[in-house]
């Protein structure tokens, strides 16, 4: 029996706003990435490993949190995490060197990623199947907020007050989040002493989710495909800031504008859900988003986009990416209810996994021009493709075997 839910826009709102946690995190000290380098003398590409370590610390936080959230229930952990985040942003305030920044980064998202982690698996527990979608929709919209806010007030803070009033920023973020969620959000999940804590339990449980072939057809598939998100986060300063020249000011502006189409594409999703299954809207999702990786490499290997050009290439296939994600995880999730939280935390620690590396890419590339970009760009995009129909296929072979032996 699924827990009674509030009927407003309430839980919805706390939902999202715990989910934005990270994004805000990554995306309001992106334009400080020249004043970091600066301060600390070394290259804005040094400077992304601080955002390589964040994703590394999300990757392996959710799958501590996801047996924790399933043991005890949403909110006990959700506190947690949260009083480590405070710590940590406070920690990052006052990093004396690039090294400790990119250290207590990690710690940063040990500690923020079981709200993202808590609020996925409370999806789950409060809305079933295709509704499931239309809430991750309703989430990305919510999630809009920090793309939009988040780069353009980052850079007026690091421009008046130095990259430190970023975190202290962050540090406000999280006080905020903490006693909203304890004073208001609703419990989903109702603690069970029989989720085992032991390593060897949690592992098996762990591998039995990763081997259900629905879960890793649309996990994988999902995370490829969104992995090109994470290289335009890692390499929008350098593209913006270094090759095209532009203030942090405008690229706040332009990072705001690109995010539009990643967050009006996963509400016209909602749209689309009234006409086609998820399965359809998530191959369409990535046939789109890599035919755009694929005329953006070759245009760019022949001189054809400037920065308009750039940004409109980037604005359609961040669109893409929109309908990609919320199609994948709820696709993703639809086999489970009682471990529900730690198939949330696999998901995204494998989505941050192969985010954090095609980050460290990033990073490791040092580049000076768009092309190895976009060449990343189609590349993910196709392997997402060729994962997702390979994998449909042994889900149809399950399916049918699950069907015989009933």
């Amino acid at each position: 029996m699924k827990p009674k839910r509030p009927r407003n826009l309430y839980l919805i709102l706390m939902l999202g706003s715990l989910t934005a946690l990270s994004p805000f995190s990554i995306d309001m000290y992106l334009p400080a990435f020249q004043i970091i380098a600066a301060d600390f003398s070394v290259q804005v590409s040094d400077v992304s490993l601080s955002l390589s370590s964040y994703f590394i610390g999300l990757a392996f936080g959710q799958l501590i949190y996801g047996p924790l959230l399933d043991r005890f229930g949403r909110r006990p952990p959700l506190f947690v995490g949260l009083i480590i985040y405070i710590f940590a942003s406070l920690c990052c305030m006052f990093s004396p060197s690039l090294s400790s920044l990119i250290f207590f980064r990690l710690i940063q998202a040990l500690g923020g990623c079981v709200a993202q982690v808590a609020a996925i698996a409370m999806v789950r527990d409060f809305f079933e199947g295709k509704e499931s979608a239309k809430i991750f929709s309703l989430l990305i919209l919510i999630l809009g907020a920090s793309p939009l806010l988040a780069p353009t007030s980052g850079a007026y803070l690091a421009a008046n007050f130095g990259w430190h009033s970023v975190f202290l920023m962050l540090t406000v973020l999280g006080l905020l989040l903490l006693a909203v969620s304890y004073y208001f959000l609703p419990e989903g999940h109702q603690p069970d002493p029989t989720q085992s804590l032991r390593i060897v339990p949690i592992f098996r449980n762990y591998f039995s989710i990763l081997v259900h072939p629905q879960f890793y057809t649309y996990t994988l598939a999902g995370a490829l495909a969104f992995s090109g998100l994470f290289v335009y986060l890692a390499s929008s300063p350098i593209i913006f800031l270094e090759i095209f020249h532009i203030q942090p000011e405008t690229y706040g502006w332009i990072f705001g504008i690109l995010a539009t189409g990643f967050i009006s594409s996963s509400q016209f999703n909602i749209l689309l859900m009234k006409k086609f299954t998820s399965e359809q809207i998530l191959l369409r999702g990535i046939l789109c988003l890599t035919a755009i990786g694929f005329c953006f490499a070759l245009g760019t290997m022949n001189g054809i986009f400037g920065l308009v050009g750039t940004i409109l290439m980037l604005f359609m296939y961040l669109s893409s990416a929109g309908m990609v994600h919320p199609n994948a995880s709820s696709l993703a999730l639809l086999p489970f209810s009682k471990n529900a939280g730690s198939a949330s935390a696999l998901m995204g620690a494998i989505q941050m996994g192969i985010g954090a590396l095609v980050t460290i890419g990033v990073g490791l590339l040092n580049a000076k021009a768009m092309l190895p970009f976009t060449l990343i760009f189609a590349s993910t995009g196709l392997i997402a493709m060729l994962v997702l129909v390979f994998g449909k296929q042994k889900i149809l072979s399950h399916n049918s075997s699950v069907a015989t032996l009933e």
